[in-house]
């Protein structure tokens, strides 16, 4: 009865004094407040996937009715800047020096290969040497020529009792990049808080040689963990907290779920995280290589396998395999799920629980480790 209250003693101390070692060292201070602000705004702002206004040359070879309506609809929409001429040797040179991003040729008998139902009424050449922008471009005029044949067509399709297909776009309406850019990007600042934070914290410990001080003390495993592990969760909690403020007010991300589905994942989340950086302190003695394996197998990990950056099923199969045990990916689906679709059980529910089978493993093998060294 009496192990109890001298035990609550010793953990609420051992949490006082990693918070305040926490408040009074700057490099915590760098890669809990710091990092994660520059992380969210250039996500937010410095990264999109969306085209705006891309630069294309549009070679009229023939100015027939037809031409003339394919030409105006594209300049009239918000993702083009059209520049027009007649000879495609007018924009040679600005695609070959980046000026522009595309070519589009209308030939001389672009309305009767229209008439004839010709798909290849119409030529894009696009600059090879930058595929992004290429096959970004090229989807987009594509959007914008199917778009143009159908408003053309729908009138007689709708006097011969034709279909008329209408898409409609679920979750995000506006195909904003953003919306799931900025959700992804709380992944990795909590990823580095949890996972780099901790595992500097613990191995400045070993540098300073106080780990050896709670070798002297009663101090046990679990209590030695849980010491660790509160201040950097309420850290990472908060975190959390400032992120979804930003996302919701600065970058107008919708949260459809709630609040209280968000906070538990986050938590399942930040299990696996502390963990991570509790495991890499067992191992590393120095902050330089505790920084070096922390960004290893939580940081890089999370942004290139977590799926919100880079499709993984277009990833070759064993770089598939590896993505199942990367935390980050069960974390930016559910995120993302929370964010524009809902609290939706059957997303939830699976990866929140994957996350807890990871953070279970992980402080078992930290228990064991971290006895083996203090012993």
């Amino acid at each position: 009865m009496s192990e109890a209250p001298g035990r609550a003693r010793r953990i609420r101390a051992l949490i006082v004094k990693e918070s305040l070692q926490v408040a009074r060292d700057p490099s915590s201070f760098v890669v809990a407040i710091v990092l994660p602000a520059l992380l969210l705004f250039l996500f937010g702002f410095g990264i999109s996937f969306d085209a705006a206004r891309l630069k294309i040359g549009l070679v009229i070879e023939e100015p027939t009715s037809a031409a003339r309506d394919f030409a105006t609809a594209l300049t009239n929409t918000p993702y083009f800047a059209v520049r027009e001429s007649t000879d495609r040797r007018a924009f040679v040179d600005d695609l070959s020096a980046g000026k522009i991003n595309g070519i589009i040729t209308l030939p001389g008998d672009f309305s009767e290969r229209l008439a004839r139902g010709d798909t290849a009424a119409i030529q894009l050449v696009t600059d090879g040497s930058d595929p992004n922008t290429a096959s970004l471009t090229t989807g987009y005029v594509q959007g914008a020529w199917q778009a143009w044949r159908t408003q053309r067509a729908v009138g007689a399709d709708r006097r011969a009792g034709g279909v008329d297909v209408e898409p409609r776009f679920w979750f995000n309406p506006e195909l904003e990049s953003r919306r799931f850019l900025v959700p992804g990007s709380i992944s990795l600042i909590q990823m580095m808080i949890g996972a780099l934070l901790t595992a500097l914290v613990v191995s400045r410990e070993w540098e300073r040689g106080t780990i050896e001080a709670l070798l002297a003390t009663p101090v046990g495993v679990v209590e030695f963990i849980i010491g660790k592990l509160v201040p950097n969760f309420v850290l990472g909690m908060i975190a959390m907290t400032v992120c979804v403020l930003a996302s919701v007010f600065v970058f107008d991300i919708p949260l459809r779920g709630s609040f209280l589905a968000l906070t538990l994942f986050t938590a399942a989340f930040l299990g696996v995280a502390l963990g991570i950086g509790l495991l890499i302190s067992t191992v590393a003695r120095t902050q330089f290589l505790a920084s070096q394996l922390a960004m290893l197998a939580a940081f890089l990990p999370g942004l290139y396998f977590s799926g919100f950056l880079f499709e993984i099923a277009a990833m070759p199969k064993p770089l598939q395999w590896f993505s199942v045990i990367v935390p980050a990916k069960y974390y930016v689906r559910g995120l993302q799920t929370i964010f524009l679709a809902g609290d939706i059980p059957a997303v939830l529910l699976p990866t929140g629980g994957v996350l807890v089978l990871m953070s279970a493993i992980l402080f078992a093998l930290t228990a064991r480790n971290t006895k083996q060294r203090l012993d």
